[in-house]
Parts: structure tokens; sequence; C-alpha cells
């Protein structure tokens, strides 16, 4: 469980952090190049490293509070069915609010990763 738990993470990262370095590669090149200017390259990849790991803990705290969700009111419609419209709609804006916090997450990264570019700033 947790090594795959581990590659997921690995995964994730390795796949967010694709696009930052695609594309400004000219800029970044050249930063790389200049002996002064390295730490622009380090930089853009903290962030992406950064972004990633967010995402990726947004994702699984979002997964385990829905599942949670989903059991307990699976677990109280078994007790009592005659209740099950009141707690579906409770459970459905439950889940709308915990998705709300990855979609939030998302955001700041796609923040991080494209408005504010490191490259373009210094």
């Amino acid at each position: 469980m947790r090594k795959s738990l581990a590659m997921l993470l690995v995964a994730a990262v390795t796949l967010t952090a694709s696009p930052v370095f695609a594309e400004g590669t000219e800029a970044v090149a050249a930063a790389a190049t200049s002996g002064g200017n390295s730490n622009r390259v380090w930089l853009v990849v903290a962030i992406a490293i950064a972004s990633a790991f967010g995402m990726a803990i947004a994702a699984v705290g979002a997964g385990l509070a829905q599942s949670n969700a989903i059991k307990s009111a699976v677990e109280s419609i078994a007790r009592n069915p005659s209740a099950s419209s009141k707690i579906f709609t409770t459970m459905l804006i439950g889940i709308a609010m915990i998705e709300s916090l990855a979609i939030y997450a998302l955001v700041i990264a796609l923040i991080l990763l494209f408005v504010w570019n490191p490259v373009k700033l210094l």
C-alpha cells in the first residue's frame, strides 16, 4: 500500500513538472548557461515540485474525506431508510464542499506554475 502511494506521488511529480520545463525553455536555457542566474532554474524546479506535492496532498485528502462522507451516509441510510432523501442531499452538498477544497488547491498550483513565472520576473 505504501509503495503504491509513493509510486503514485512520484508519477504525479514527474507528470506535473514536465509542462514547466517545456514552457520557457529558451529562458531557462539562457539562465542555466549564464553563471550567475542558475537560481532561476532552481526556482522554477522548486515551484513545479511544490505545485505537484500540494495538488497530490489535496487530492489524497479530498479522496479520503469523500470516502468517509459516503461511508457515513450509507451507514445512516442503512439504519434509517425513511430519511434517505435528506441524508443523500446533505451528503451531496458535503461532497461538493470537499471537492471545492481540491479545486482551490488546483487553482493555486496553476497560479504558481503559469501566472507567477520567475524566469520572466527575475
